[in-house]
């Protein structure tokens, strides 16, 4: 098959090239048939250009354009001109090429949608056809920013004397969080891999080797369940580095943090960023990754309520519970019905109920007010700043839950109201550190690692281990962007005996601790340096710039929410002779 080959890509064309003779090959986006003339838009992934065909000069010409249809791969060969109407939003906007020579390298049948940016398709077809769906120039500019990304910390991190290192896909399992993905051997029979969580294990044991600064951009699984900001499958980009501090980690993400900003959005943001405790955005946001455009404070008021003679207020504080709110402002207008649809929102989250105070003209109207005395209503409007026109929503539950549900409400009422919305370019950076290092399993019945069972504790707080284990601090930290979790990381522990330590607290026997860990305990017998380090998420930087919910937009490949791969068919059933070589016997499904 001949054709000739491009001279110039879509979108490079100037007024500066009228005059000259050109050839482009890509998509045809459109076909404009109006007679005398006509128009067909040629796309590739650097943009759009118009041809235009002189009909009444060029039957031959003129017969071809008209078999051309949405999407036939074409190469068109002619002279730049300057438009006569021509279209500011394009780059090429200024000039069209008219057309000497067409030829139609492939046809193609009727897509299922439209290729353009705006698009009702729904996402399982446009996922079954996702070679159709990333044509569309907003999926492209996706991948182009992720690519830019890409070379963006290839450069930072060489720059900063950083290693590349690959670390194994097949690694041995080690359950200790999510699940893992299981690979059988047919080799050795009964025993399986597993892809891996994290290269966590080995980027430590690359700091014991002396590999001192390690930077990888990873490929990571999780079976776990999925969300729009989750896959099973997912990139992070994991450095550590020896002999140094949490300071120093965080340092040198926020330098790359300010190149990406920098270079792809142009953008200066400034460091360093700000830091705040575990608990400080628990009690003033409700979330351990609050989004901090905005303020919507929570306040406690449990010294006002107590003894109030309300029973749910008095019986969770008896329990140990407390009793918080959120001032939403400006919204006492919200109706009856906005109200009970906020409670039902909140008991999405595990609320009971929730109780609300609007203050309006002067009065309080409240669900609550006949349990509560004057006294106590005035020293809640100033502990809270209540004021004209403003809705106190109020919720009683133990620590954790009970501001885990105003954090939820208070995001629910910043979309709303249109807070979030006004926000959508502005960003901002911020660290969540001094988290616990455990919490308790009620169902398990033992401690399990906020983090990772790797994660040091702070210093001032390694005698607690033994005495108080849910009051030691982790030296782990997190990077919140717009409320969302980028990356997380800690300084980890390089000393043995604390290491069994913490697997010990874990419920785990020196025998499993061995069994799982033991390369790495071993590993720690030889000389290891204080290290750290941290995994950014770099499907989720590519989200935030490009302004994006979804995951799946910026993924070459996606799957859907159940884990499923529409276009290939992913998962998929396997014969009996490739189970057999494996020796798996599946079990009848019931």
């Amino acid at each position: 098959m001949h054709f000739y080959k491009r001279t110039h890509n879509c979108g490079e064309l100037r007024i500066s090239d009228v005059g000259r003779k050109v050839t482009l090959n890509g998509w045809v986006a459109t076909v404009r048939d109006m007679g005398k003339l006509i128009f067909i838009d040629l796309r590739d992934r650097y943009g759009i250009t118009q041809l235009v065909v002189l009909s009444e000069n060029n039957p031959e010409l003129t017969q071809k354009a008209r078999e051309v249809k949405s999407e036939f791969v074409i190469t068109a060969t002619g002279l730049v001109r300057v438009r006569e109407n021509k279209n500011p939003k394009l780059p090429t906007g200024d000039i069209e090429i008219v057309m000497e020579d067409l030829e139609i390298i492939n046809k193609a049948e009727l897509p299922p949608f439209e290729i353009v940016n705006e698009l009702e398709a729904n996402e399982e077809i446009r996922l079954k056809y996702r070679f159709l769906d990333l044509r569309r120039p907003i999926l492209q500019k996706n991948l182009l920013i992720r690519n830019e990304c890409y070379q963006i910390i290839h450069d930072y991190f060489h720059t900063n004397q950083f290693i590349e290192i690959e670390t194994p896909i097949m690694m041995k399992s080690t359950p200790e969080g999510a699940r893992d993905f299981l690979v059988p051997s047919r080799i050795n029979k009964g025993k399986f891999y597993a892809l891996p969580q994290s290269p966590q294990l080995y980027k430590q044991i690359l700091m014991i080797s002396g590999f001192d600064r390690y930077v990888q951009i990873a490929k990571c699984f999780r079976d776990e369940d999925l969300r729009s900001d989750r896959q099973p499958e997912f990139t992070q980009i994991d450095l550590e580095m020896s002999f140094v501090d949490d300071n120093d980690i965080m340092s040198i993400s926020e330098g790359l943090f300010v190149a990406l900003w920098d270079k792809i959005l142009g953008i200066k943001i400034d460091t360093p960023f700000q830091r705040m405790s575990y608990y400080e955005a628990m009690t003033k946001y409700g979330s351990d990754k609050p989004d901090i455009r905005f303020s919507l404070e929570l306040s406690d008021i449990s010294k006002y309520v107590a003894n109030s003679g309300f029973n749910v207020f008095d019986n969770t504080i008896a329990n140990s519970g407390i009793v918080a709110c959120i001032n939403a402002k400006g919204c006492a207008g919200f109706s009856r019905k906005d109200i009970d649809s906020l409670t039902d929102y909140a008991k999405k989250y595990g609320a009971k109920g929730l109780a609300w105070m609007k203050f309006i003209n002067g009065e309080i109207n409240s669900s609550i007010a006949k349990f509560l005395t004057e006294s106590i209503i005035e020293k809640i409007k100033i502990e809270v700043k209540l004021e004209e026109g403003d809705l106190l929503l109020i919720v009683a539950d133990e620590w954790t839950k009970c501001y885990s549900i105003l954090g939820a409400l208070r995001l629910e009422i910043a979309h709303r109201t249109g807070i979030l919305e006004k926000l959508r370019n502005k960003y901002s950076f911020h660290w969540v550190v001094d988290f616990p290092l455990l919490e308790y399993d009620t169902e398990a019945g033992r401690y399990v690692a906020m983090h990772h069972p790797f994660t040091s504790p702070k210093d001032e707080d390694i005698p607690l281990l033994d005495i108080n284990p849910l009051k030691v601090r982790a030296k782990a930290y997190d990077i919140i962007i717009n409320g969302a979790e980028i990356g997380g990381g800690s300084i980890r522990i390089h000393d043995q005996e604390i290491q069994s330590k913490m697997f010990k607290l874990l419920g785990l026997s020196q025998e499993e601790a061995m069994s799982k860990f033991g390369f790495l305990l071993n590993a720690l017998k030889y000389g290891a340096p204080p290290h750290g380090g941290i995994a950014l998420g770099l499907d989720r930087i590519v989200m935030t710039l490009t302004g994006t919910d979804n995951i799946r937009d910026v993924i070459a490949f996606p799957k859907t929410t159940s884990g499923l791969s529409l276009m290939d068919g992913a998962p998929s059933k396997v014969d009996q002779t490739q189970l057999n070589d494996l020796g798996i016997r599946l079990l009848n499904e019931s």
